[in-house]
């Protein structure tokens, strides 16, 4: 069999993938790294740097350290590294080889022969500098695909269906977002926006702005000032940042990172990922501003795409899921870890170039939502049934995801936990799989003293959950045997009739804008009620059952018409609610007999 490497040559951090045994696999560095950071230099003795040696040295040494060359291909100029001149061809070519060297390594045997990947927008001047850095590293460029195709053939190596995907790439340098058009196996990109100086960089520039003036303001030093210092900490803020996709607060900790009066002065602040997100949510703005253009330029709308795939390292922020989820009104998928999709699919078209048969990526995901129930803006009214995900649907596995909630009163002496699965907003329409009492919490705290909430599901779908009271370390955790797979063994009529009963729990008292760990349960709401709660839950079983083989248009509906008998038979509107119920007994009638 012929080996074709898949390479990713990206602004911040490249990747090489190959076939094995018919599925695309990451080629690692000896310490284990998939990624090769695209970083070159050259040491005082004059021995070149590619990499992490680079990157170490790129703030002490700029004049012989060059990085984001992609950003410069194409164009006619000269880089100084020391006293030479390269092109960017030249120093892209060096990131090639050593790619290159990685996989025969790997695989003990010379290889030669590589699909390279491009940004979507890229011209024809930039495609044919990356086929010349190619060739200068010693490989035969067999094909230039874009990213976003490269990223759909990681999904559908084979796929005769039609679709349209929205891929997402947020890499450390550059962001693009392609409409992708699959049609009979053929991958084509409509259209595609982007912002070449747009990314993780951007990021972490401001998160180290951010901690260096709060050092600042305590201190009066300003640790940007000195090279050495503010190259660790970029790289602190750097490794904070990716802690914050899946942490709700992290620390960032470095000794002597300054001195004053002859004394040093150590770093040690907590950063919250709410905070860390507004400082870049002007950024992710823009880039949904380019996904309404791609869509514009495609003639299609939101409700015309049928996947959204993220791709880049900086993709998965939290934000940008939640962004994307409001504008679309899609879960984006990112089973495939974004850091390598585009490599692995550059592998994957390889191997069919080469004859090689290839089959799916397979990754262990998390079917459902995982998530609490609490109080919150449920529907534009404050709720009690507020679901909070924690670990989203889709989520590789194994995953470690936190969130920080809040008491609801003052003194509040306990919180309860309950754990729930599926895909609602309203906790009561997904299946419960457990509850957690943390017990003893500072009788002297306010209303909104902080509870964290940790997940932590293993490859065999074992669920831990740990509560802690964040100001006294107080702590208590559960463990749940099969979380993933309870929603499928049980009754689905059963459960959906159980949670139809709950229907008339009444709203909690506004508690404020954040959301909130309840602090007492809630009685039945009284009151005369005209639409039978038999007939409610019989029907909301039905329409659950008829959702999964609706069309997109009449889920829709079905879904509007549910959230409205619900909230009016909890209201007790009767009159509006039998008018809903009508309205939904008609959809479902004619379900049945479609």
């Amino acid at each position: 069999m012929e080996t074709i490497l898949g390479i990713d040559l990206g602004t911040t951090n490249s990747v090489v993938s190959l076939i094995q045994n018919g599925k695309p696999i990451v080629v690692r560095d000896g310490a284990g790294s998939t990624i090769l950071p695209s970083v070159v230099g050259f040491d005082q003795a004059g021995r070149l740097l590619v990499g992490q040696e680079a990157r170490n040295q790129a703030l002490l040494a700029p004049e012989r350290t060059v990085k984001s060359v992609k950003r410069q291909m194409g164009d006619e100029t000269k880089i100084t590294l020391g006293e030479q001149q390269y092109s960017p061809q030249e120093v892209s070519a060096m990131i090639l080889r050593t790619l290159k060297e990685r996989a025969e390594q790997a695989l003990g045997q010379t290889l030669s022969k590589a699909v390279i990947t491009v940004p979507a927008f890229f011209n024809d001047k930039q495609r044919q500098a990356t086929r010349e850095a190619g060739e200068l590293a010693g490989l035969e460029v067999v094909r230039i695909i874009n990213e976003p195709t490269a990223a759909a053939l990681t999904y559908e190596p084979h796929s005769e269906k039609n679709e349209r995907l929205l891929v997402y790439d947020l890499g450390g340098g550059t962001f693009d977002v392609s409409i992708v058009q699959i049609e009979r196996g053929v991958v084509e990109v409509l259209s595609s926006h982007g912002d070449t100086h747009l990314g993780g960089d951007d990021f972490d520039e401001l998160l180290l702005n951010y901690v260096c003036d709060q050092f600042e303001d305590e201190h009066g030093v300003d640790p940007r000032e000195t090279p050495a210092a503010r190259s660790r900490l970029l790289q602190a803020v750097e490794e904070a940042k990716k802690r914050l996709s899946d942490e709700a607060f992290t620390t960032i900790a470095e000794e002597f990172i300054a001195t004053k009066n002859g004394s040093p002065l150590n770093l040690n602040m907590e950063i919250d990922r709410l905070d860390y997100e507004d400082l870049i949510r002007s950024l992710l703005d823009k880039t949904v501003t380019c996904v309404d253009a791609a869509l514009e330029d495609a003639k299609l709308t939101a409700q015309q795409i049928d996947r959204v795939i993220l791709v880049g390292g900086s993709s998965r922020t939290p934000l940008v899921r939640q962004l994307l989820k409001d504008q679309l009104k899609h879960d984006p998928h990112l089973e495939v870890d974004p850091d390598l999709c585009v490599a692995m699919g550059a592998a994957v078209q390889g191997a069919l170039i080469a004859g090689v048969d290839v089959g799916p990526v397979l990754v262990d995901i998390t079917p459902h939502t995982l998530g609490v129930r609490c109080v919150g803006d449920l529907n534009g009214r404050y709720s009690d049934r507020l679901f909070s995900p924690v670990i989203q649907r889709n989520t590789p596995l194994p995953a470690v995801r936190s969130e920080i909630y809040y008491t609801g009163v003052d003194g509040q002496e306990a919180a309860q936990v309950e754990i729930y699965q599926g895909e609602h907003d309203d906790a009561t329409f997904n299946e419960r799989v457990g509850e957690l009492l943390l017990e003893g919490l500072a009788d002297d705290a306010d209303a909104g003293s902080e509870i964290l909430v940790r997940f932590h599901l293993n490859l065999d779908g074992i669920l831990t959950v740990a509560v802690a009271e964040r100001e006294t370390g107080l702590e208590k955790q559960v463990t749940l045997e099969n979380a993933i797979t309870r929603f499928r063994a049980s009754s689905r009529d059963e459960a959906k009739s159980k949670l139809a009963a709950m229907f008339n729990d009444s709203d909690t008292e506004s508690l404020g804008a954040a959301t909130r760990i309840a602090a007492t349960s809630t009685d039945p709401a009284g009151g005369d009620n005209r639409v039978e709660a038999s007939r409610v839950a019989e029907l909301l079983a039905k329409a659950r059952r008829l959702l999964a083989n609706a069309s997109s248009e009449d889920a829709d509906e079905m879904r509007e018409l549910i959230v409205q008998l619900q909230e009016s038979t909890a209201s007790g509107e009767t009159d509006r609610a039998e008018l809903i119920a009508d309205q939904l007994s008609d959809l479902v009638f004619y379900l049945e007999d479609a």
